[in-house]
């Protein structure tokens, strides 16, 4: 039986942790990503979460999990488009240059892949 083999980043749980700002989402142009606050989503400790983008917010509940690419936060999410409930599941990797890349998919509906870097602390 052959042993799969994992990518060693050096990147682990510590670097998803804090607020990322979402600089790009495939589906969505930047005018609607930005319409109500400046698009983000927030990796806490315990695997929980929150993002914003558009008219669409969500709270999210997650785990870190490794795989052949590495670390990845894959979660799922309860919110509102709109005014209407949604939710769905996504997932969040990081980059060897610091930046995230992930997916966000609504349940039954869209899938917009979205491109962020770390929020600067004040």
């Amino acid at each position: 039986m052959q042993k799969t083999k994992f990518k060693q980043t050096g990147i682990g749980k510590k670097d998803f942790i804090g607020a990322w700002r979402i600089t790009k989402m495939s589906d969505f142009d930047n005018d609607y990503v930005n319409e109500e606050v400046k698009a983000f989503i927030k990796v806490e400790k315990s695997g929980m979460g929150e993002f914003h983008f558009g008219l669409v917010q969500g709270s999210m509940s997650g785990d870190f999990k490794k795989n052949r690419e590495g670390i990845i936060f894959d979660f799922t999410w309860e919110g509102n488009d709109e005014c209407d409930s949604a939710n769905g599941d996504g997932w969040m990797k990081i980059n060897d240059d610091g930046t995230a890349e992930g997916e966000i998919r609504f349940h039954l509906g869209d899938t917009s892949k979205f491109w962020a870097k770390k929020a600067k602390t004040r």
